[in-house]
């Protein structure tokens, strides 16, 4: 008998829940997809955006809970993943989960496209105008999403993508203890933005089962390689 998994999913920056839901038909019976909702963005377009971590990842952690109160049919056997700022975010929640007691079953974390807690990136897009803000932002991930494109979904969506960033780029570990849930750490092998060896240094804070495994594509792989993504997240969590 396999046991069933719900795969928790946190968005990059400026990403809604529901950049994730398509994965549910990839996934198929192998994997429960459940998307966290940041403020600031979709069913949430009207809350203040989150500007650092710790409220982030309380609110999430309300979120979550809330999701598996709602519906017992909800497998309590959880991983998290998060991509960039997802990835530090789900680090987070990973563990606020493991201190809690009576809680899910982490079973393993999957963060993407990201350098270990202690190692945040140097480069800074925080405090600039708005296009050079944008420039950078996209240099950053090597991906542009279409709706900034257009000059009322730009000013509609600028505010959050700013908290966003801002979150991440001022981001510290809550803890220095290891976490003790196994952690596979994924990235697209030729993402530009975080090398081979800033992806492995995730190493340092796994208390359990470690590995690293790259997929085909740039930061932002995870927009084409959703299936290929799920096989790797379906093995883990066996």
């Amino acid at each position: 008998m396999t046991l069933r998994t719900t795969l928790v999913c946190l968005p990059f920056a400026g990403a809604g829940a529901s950049f994730f839901r398509p994965w549910q038909r990839v996934a198929g019976d192998r994997l429960t997809i459940l998307p966290l909702q940041l403020p600031g963005r979709e069913r949430r377009i009207d809350e203040d955006p989150y500007t650092d971590t710790r409220t982030a990842t309380e609110g999430l952690h309300g979120e979550l809970r809330a999701a598996l109160d709602a519906d017992p049919e909800l497998p309590r056997r959880i991983a998290l993943f998060g991509h960039s700022l997802g990835a530090v975010l789900a680090y987070e929640l990973a563990h606020r989960l493991v201190a809690e007691p009576g809680g899910p079953e982490l079973v393993r974390l999957f963060v993407s496209g990201s350098p270990q807690p202690a190692e945040q990136r140097v480069r800074r897009a925080t405090g600039l105008p708005d296009d050079a803000f944008l420039a950078q932002v996209n240099e950053f991930a090597g991906y542009t999403h279409e709706a900034l494109d257009d000059p009322e979904m730009r000013e509609l969506i600028l505010p959050t993508l700013r908290a966003d960033v801002e979150m991440h780029e001022t981001y510290t570990p809550s803890t220095d203890l290891a976490l003790p849930a196994a952690l596979t750490v994924l990235r697209g092998s030729h993402d530009e933005l975080v090398s081979r060896e800033e992806a492995a240094a995730w190493a340092k804070v796994a208390g359990a089962d470690f590995r690293s495994v790259e997929l085909s594509g740039g930061h932002m792989y995870l927009t084409e390689s959703a299936a290929e993504l799920l096989d790797v997240v379906t093995a883990d969590v066996r």
